[in-house]
């Protein structure tokens, strides 16, 4: 028998119905203090454990990072930037610019005026951030499609909770075996009760903008599916496989 793909109004109420679970369980977190109120289960383990099909959840803290491989290409960072550090770097003879730290509120408009000035226009961007503020993934993901250029995420680096927002802009977009990308629900800050309820329709014009962005860079917005069922302190990595499904990827993965 043949299997019947569902229509996009069957996915706009399944993604609202994860919208509306959210909004649930924050309320229930504000009630009881906070996300580490609720207890699902076994903590998740660290980031650094290897993931497998059904087992790619891993616990989210922003300074937490994967183990070096061999084949790293660029050098990590002492610590993770507060906000984010543009360096221009050359590698095989391409212009690229290294994207690095946690994205902060005004970050878009700084990549765009870095882009501006910059002496020589970057044909790829090298990311490696733990993710931030949304709204600026999503402008510095337009600004380089706008300008035509592409986006990795190398051995070694993250691009995790929006990050992968900016990776989406990239016109080519390549991820090493050895890099990680990864979503969750977004955090939505101080919880308590009252800022719980007005919360559910930000979640959900937030929700909106992000799909209507996942739609025009190309990607699949069913990639919010996984985003939508992981809780703000874990992050779902997403395998090889799953990134070339959600057309997160557009090219052969690299070093």
């Amino acid at each position: 028998m043949k299997r019947s793909v569902p229509g996009p109004g069957a996915v706009i109420k399944g993604i609202l119905g994860l919208q509306l679970g959210m909004a649930g369980l924050m309320f229930g977190a504000d009630l009881l203090g906070g996300w580490q109120g609720l207890s699902f289960g076994p903590a998740a383990p660290r980031l650094e454990t290897p993931v497998r099909p059904g087992d790619q959840t891993r616990r989210y803290r922003p300074g937490d990072r994967p183990p070096a491989p061999a084949n790293r290409p660029f050098p990590a960072p002492v610590k993770m930037p507060e906000r984010l550090m543009f360096e221009p770097v050359q590698r095989d003879g391409v212009a690229m610019v290294r994207i690095t730290g946690t994205i902060a509120p005004g970050d878009g408009a700084r990549f765009a005026d870095w882009l501006s000035m910059a002496a020589q226009k970057p044909a790829v961007v090298v990311l490696n951030s733990p993710g931030g503020s949304v709204a600026d993934a999503l402008d510095i993901g337009r600004t380089l499609r706008a300008a035509g250029i592409d986006t990795t995420v190398t051995a070694g680096d993250i691009c995790l909770s929006a990050c992968p927002y900016i990776l989406a802009g990239g016109v080519r977009r390549v991820v090493s075996d050895d890099g990680f990308v990864g979503v969750h629900q977004h955090y939505f800050g101080q919880n308590v009760v009252q800022p719980a309820f007005m919360a559910v329709e930000d979640i959900q014009r937030g929700q909106g903008q992000v799909m209507v962005y996942l739609n025009e860079m190309g990607v699949d917005p069913m990639l919010m599916r996984h985003a939508l069922t992981t809780p703000p302190d874990e992050i779902y990595i997403l395998l090889p496989e799953e990134l070339a499904r959600y057309r997160i990827v557009t090219g052969t993965t690299e070093g």
